[in-house]
């Protein structure tokens, strides 16, 4: 099988999505309103709410929500074989992913920015909203826990990377200045900071850093997630134009080109896709692909944590209400080819089908290390590019977007802290500071306290963050859906993804709990219960506010 066919017909499908099936919804379901007032323009404030250009923002958007997921679940997901995580990113972005993540941005923009966790609580009742925000603190719990490790994993495993990885931020840095001030125009900032990047990256394999094994009693891992916190906490504090929008924004230009290079090397090499279609011939422990397909896949299908960025920080910077479609649906559009990149190098970057099963030797293997390898494999026998080199730009593409996405986490999980604060009326939470140092010692409590001195705690959570996830992403389906049934509007094209999503989410809860009670992780059965209870709950304020929502209209008629 030819890679390149699965390369036509995955961006054939994307791209047909967001041409035809993202333009009926912006426009017979959201129907977005080129005059409507965002709250960008009513609440203007020069550090949370500032009007965007739509480009700028895209990438602010795109990159906050990819991460490292997109490339670590279908690096994952290919085990069962390539087909079922082909449809799944295919599909998953066009019908679900899309529709989801403009729908959050429309219905937080409505309602003057607010989150999706504080919204349920005006649009669906007081216990979602509960339900809804203890979902939201796990999510964003595990990415920032998580992110840090995998972005220390990256720069201690890859040294090369480490010079691009942080020299990325004074490159942004600059760019928001002259970008906020009218230095210069936007396609000259864009060109002058690609290149400023791109250097960077040949320069990293010349003036490799590697941080010590031990230092100061901990492991040189354990610094970098320290150090990584550091900056997330200053980072969420700043202005959102002086670092988050510019650094995303140029993110989002250098996973465009990266994709071209990865993309381009696969048309230009031909690599057979070594992987079965189907895996008939499963690692002994390899989990049913029913349900579980459907979690260990969010971000590149579809992603609660999506719903968080779109209200959290999108809806507030959206300058008319019609970007939420190229935002919100294309922000989607650009995730699932970064998932279709990641299955297409972890099934046809090996050399034979043996050299792909020595890496696929259990459940949870391949991950970013098979997305870099085998990325790094085409690119350099289809494009020429040393092998150090090619290996350098996935890794600063893979940690370069995990960062985006912490600094964004950190800023959300301040804003919960913050909305639990007014909620509870304790004013001090509502402060900046406050809020970012909780924000940041919960994390740290989970990263140390139950990973111990390598602070890796966030991994011991990870195998809840796709059924949690999944989870949250129903729950904005469920609020989307609340809206449209009160405005009259056609309901199913959220309402089918949101049933779909609980189904998926409870049946691999279930598998999840026989799995950690047969281990003995009474830890994570106990986490798994928590979260399996919520999902019911959700199912349960499902029904009962699409009931009340239904009534409501019809007495009004």
């Amino acid at each position: 099988m030819s890679a390149i066919i699965l390369l036509i017909l995955g961006l054939g499908g994307m791209a047909a999505g967001y041409f035809l099936y993202s333009r009926f919804i912006a426009t017979k379901i959201y129907r977005l309103d080129p005059d409507f007032r965002t709250p960008a323009h009513e609440y203007e404030d020069g550090v949370d709410f500032v009007p965007t250009n739509r480009y700028i923002l895209w990438g602010h958007h795109f990159t906050s929500v990819a991460g490292a997921a997109p490339i670590v679940g279908p690096a994952i997901a290919v085990i069962w074989g390539w087909l079922p995580a082909f449809l799944w990113v295919v599909l998953g972005t066009v019908f679900f992913a899309g529709v989801h993540d403009s729908g959050a941005i429309w219905a937080s923009v409505r309602n003057k920015a607010k989150s999706v966790g504080a919204l349920t609580g005006d649009v669906v009742g007081a216990r979602a909203r509960s339900i809804f925000m203890i979902v939201i603190f796990l999510v964003l719990l595990m990415v920032n826990a998580v992110f840090a490790v995998v972005i220390a994993g990256l720069m201690m495993n890859f040294s090369s990377a480490v010079v691009p990885v942080w020299g990325a931020i004074l490159v942004a840095l600059i760019i928001g200045q002259l970008i906020y001030r009218r230095i210069l125009s936007l396609p000259v900032v864009s060109i002058l900071g690609v290149i400023a990047l791109y250097v960077l990256i040949f320069i990293g394999p010349s003036v490799p850093i590697q941080m010590p094994a031990e230092v100061g009693g901990l492991s040189g891992n354990a610094v970098w997630i320290l150090i990584l916190f550091g900056y997330a906490a200053i980072a969420s504090m700043l202005p959102v134009w002086v670092l988050l929008q510019p650094r995303d924004y140029i993110n989002g230009l250098q996973l465009f080109i990266g994709l071209i290079v990865l993309y381009g090397a696969i048309l230009l090499l031909n690599p057979s896709v070594v992987a079965p279609m189907i895996n008939g011939d499963l690692p002994a422990g390899t989990p049913s692909m029913l349900p579980l397909l459907f979690v260990t896949i969010a971000c590149g299908a579809i992603s609660g944590f999506h719903g968080l960025v779109s209200s959290g920080t999108t809806s507030k910077q959206l300058n008319r209400e019609t970007d939420a479609r190229f935002v919100g649906y294309f922000g989607a559009v650009g995730e699932g080819m970064l998932a279709l990149a990641a299955i297409l190098a972890a099934t046809a970057g090996f050399a034979t089908f043996a050299d792909w099963q020595a890496v696929y030797t259990a459940f949870g293997a391949g991950g970013v290390n098979a997305f870099v390898e085998g990325g790094a494999y085409m690119i350099h026998n289809g494009l020429g590019l040393p092998e150090v080199t090619a290996a350098t730009l996935l890794t600063v593409m893979a940690a370069l977007f995990a960062g985006t996405t912490m600094d964004t986490g950190l800023r959300l999980q301040r804003y919960i802290f913050q909305e639990w604060g007014v909620i509870y009326n304790l004013k001090w939470m509502t402060k900046n500071v406050p809020a970012t140092l909780l924000a940041v010692g919960s994390c740290l409590l989970l990263a140390f306290g139950a990973g111990g001195a390598g602070g890796t705690g966030g991994m011991i959570i990870w195998p809840l963050f796709g059924t949690t996830n999944q989870l949250l992403a129903g729950l904005t389906l469920l609020v989307v859906t609340v809206m449209l049934v009160r405005l009259r509007r056609p309901m199913w094209y959220t309402l089918a993804p949101l049933c779909f999503l609980l189904v998926m989410t409870i049946a691999a809860l279930l598998i999840q709990l026989r799995t950690f009670f047969n281990e003995g992780n009474y830890f994570l059965l106990f986490v798994d219960i928590v979260v399996l209870i919520a999902a019911i709950l959700v199912a349960m304020e499902c029904a009962s506010a699409l009931k009340r929502s239904r009534a409501e209209v019809a007495r009004q008629e």
